[in-house]
């Protein structure tokens, strides 16, 4: 397989910050992976610097056969689809979810002045179809609930048949059925076999979908574990990665995790 994402030694400051440090990683073309970690981890860095969006301070970044710093980030980035709450704050409240989709087509937010033939069009009525979001393709972007903006983002970050997928925190401000209906529909895009290389950056073992094959925990800018999901997603991991001891379930394909309960001496 080919790898899509190869990162050596990637580090990145920010003044006397270090908000990766030493991060090495291959993800190949038919993996599903989702990046773990609390709060301050490096999960929003480590996926900027895979949409090509930031530069590695010291270390090789290699995306889609190409290495950054080397190569025109112009024209590697329409071959990256992203979802992200930074991109989303972008969308004009008054766009057309049709238009939102298809103007991914240019790599920009918020029609002007392109001019986009009847397949674009098609294209962004399909994916929004099979996002479960083909009714709102004439309401604005503004009118929409948090989880149906969810659903439009997606859609656009597949407009341009991306190589590789990253949804940062797709999950974030989804109450628990916004959440479930998500989680379904990352599921079926793993799934499918045609769908690209995806990364899915979260805090919640329960937003894992299934089909998801591999995990990368993260905690202080630095690695904790990485691999196939069934050996990287475990309580030990989970805890040292978050710092607090953790039970983990597994069921139906679905994680959750929970505090270990305090241990209590038993009174005499």
């Amino acid at each position: 397989m080919v790898a899509v994402i190869e990162f050596a030694g990637v580090t990145v400051r920010r003044g006397q910050s270090l908000l990766l440090d030493d991060v090495s990683w291959e993800v190949e073309e038919d993996e599903r992976w989702v990046v773990l970690g609390p709060n301050g981890a490096g999960k929003t860095t480590l996926l900027q610097v895979a949409a090509a969006q930031l530069h590695p301070t010291s270390g090789v970044a290699g995306i889609l056969d190409e290495v950054l710093g080397t190569t025109d980030v112009f024209d590697l980035r329409p071959r990256i689809g992203l979802t992200s709450a930074a991109l989303a704050d972008r969308i004009p409240r008054s766009e057309h979810v049709l238009d939102v989709v298809v103007s991914a087509s240019y790599g920009v937010v918020g029609r002007w002045r392109e001019d986009y033939a009847d397949l674009d069009h098609d294209r962004a009525r399909e994916l929004l179809g099979e996002m479960g979001a083909s009714h709102l393709a004439d309401r604005t972007f503004g009118t929409l609930s948090e989880g149906e903006r969810k659903r439009v983002q997606i859609a656009r970050a597949l407009m341009t048949d991306p190589e590789l997928l990253l949804l940062d925190e797709p999950a974030a401000g989804l109450d628990l059925g916004g959440r479930e209906d998500l989680v379904a529909t990352l599921s079926e895009l793993a799934l499918d076999p045609d769908s690209p290389a995806t990364v899915l950056v979260s805090h919640h073992v329960e937003e894992i979908p299934p089909g998801f094959t591999h995990a990368l925990l993260l905690r202080d800018g630095r690695v904790v574990d990485s691999g196939p999901v069934e050996d990287v997603v475990t309580a030990e991991t989970l805890s040292e990665t978050f710092g607090m001891p953790l039970l983990l379930s597994r069921a139906d394909d679905r994680f959750a995790a929970r505090r270990r309960p305090a241990h209590r001496p038993s009174s005499t």
